[in-house]
């Protein structure tokens, strides 16, 4: 079996995911799992498309995630990893699509605007 070469997105994180046939090794940016991402909810979230297909302990995951923060990049990861599920059996989009984890979370922080302190927020209002 080749190797599963996908990309995920997510705010400004953009992930490299590596799926290939082993045992549940998840190696991101070089590091450990556990070291990469100490919260558990982000390392719940990064697996949970191996769990819904079944496959978790399967294959190995092998990430390069650069940008954005934590939550992006564990979002971005976890896209990366649902994209390459699919690339290898396409019977899997019928668990992966009701998840939502087969949708690029497009939304992105909002510019800020010229004549305002923030990108909605307003400079005090004087009538006087």
């Amino acid at each position: 079996m080749a190797d599963q070469i996908k990309v995920g997105r997510r705010k400004t994180a953009v992930a490299r995911v590596i799926l290939r046939s082993g045992n549940g090794n998840v190696v991101i940016n070089g590091k450990e799992f556990e070291k990469a991402f100490p919260q558990k909810t982000h390392r719940d979230d990064i697996l949970n498309p191996l769990r819904v297909t079944e496959n978790l302990g399967k294959y190995d995951v092998l990430a390069n995630v650069r940008g954005g923060g934590v939550t992006g990049q564990a979002q971005a990861i976890r896209l990366g990893i649902a994209r390459s599920l699919l690339g290898l059996n396409a019977e899997y989009r019928a668990a992966l699509k009701p998840e939502g984890y087969l949708r690029r979370d497009p939304r992105m922080v909002e510019r800020k605007k010229y004549g305002q302190p923030k990108a909605r927020k307003r400079f005090q209002f004087s009538k006087r």
